[in-house]
């Protein structure tokens, strides 16, 4: 299980990682993640965590860094109702996975949820189901192996899919 860090809606670049800290590195960079939305995240996400926020998630600039500070802190996945266009394609290609689920604001802050992306499902504690937009499965496999760049370096997948 998963704890949720609960957001609101528009949470836009500049939130998710300051302008005045993309002078420094990665490492440096995700202890700033949040800081003025949740004092309390980068200090307190655990591996495995999950962002549950409202609509229009990753709003903002294309800074890449906006993704990867949260895969840098171990963030599994973030789920929301929607994400900006940028951020949802920045988020894939470092290896950050994206759930969109219509019901991702009835998630409560702290909540244990589990979720299976391939299903396109979110489970809660109580066992309530959440369904979730499919994901193509090239967007998962490049979850799967860390990023585009980790994907391009690993060669050509293995699997064979039946048609």
């Amino acid at each position: 299980m998963s704890r949720a860090w609960k957001l609101g809606a528009d949470v836009d670049t500049d939130q998710l990682v300051p302008g005045a800290t993309m002078k420094f590195g990665l490492e440096v960079i995700a202890r700033h993640v949040l800081e003025a939305v949740r004092p309390d995240f980068a200090g307190g996400v655990r591996r495995g965590d999950v962002i549950v926020a409202g609509p229009n998630f990753g709003i903002g600039s294309s800074r890449e860094q906006a993704a990867s500070a949260l895969v840098q802190l171990g963030v599994a996945a973030v789920i929301a109702p929607s994400y900006g266009g940028l951020y949802f394609r920045n988020a894939f290609n470092v290896g950050l996975l994206l759930l969109t689920c219509a019901q991702a604001e009835s998630i409560d802050d702290g909540e244990a949820i589990a979720f299976d992306a391939r299903a396109g499902t979110v489970t809660r504690a109580s066992g309530e189901r959440l369904r979730c937009t499919p994901i193509p499965g090239f967007l998962l496999d490049m979850v799967e192996a860390g990023g585009l760049l980790a994907q391009l370096k690993s060669g050509p997948p293995t699997r064979t899919e039946r048609p």
